[in-house]
């Protein structure tokens, strides 16, 4: 094994990781900048006021997409498993 393909699993690993996160973070990042606009907007500083809706959505989105994220992260495995069978 060369640093290339120690570069080219590495670099695999880390699109899926990106690939299942990504959801998740832009969902999150979408309802706190309208959590915070609607703070702005009412003068309302609360901290539950933020942290419920997000995790009411990162809640929501993994049930929405938690199987593509299973499915993605089970290609990933066996990928990962016949590449060190071939070695």
């Amino acid at each position: 094994m060369d640093s290339d393909f120690a570069i080219r699993l590495l670099t695999e690993t880390l699109l899926a990781a990106v690939k299942m996160s990504a959801p998740i973070l832009l969902a999150t990042l979408i309802v706190g900048l309208l959590v915070s606009i609607v703070q702005v907007v009412t003068q309302v500083q609360e901290m539950t006021l933020t942290f419920v809706p997000k995790l009411a959505t990162v809640v929501i989105v993994c049930l929405m997409l938690g199987s593509w994220m299973l499915t993605v992260a089970v290609e990933l495995a066996k990928h990962m498993f016949e590449t060190a069978a071939g070695l």
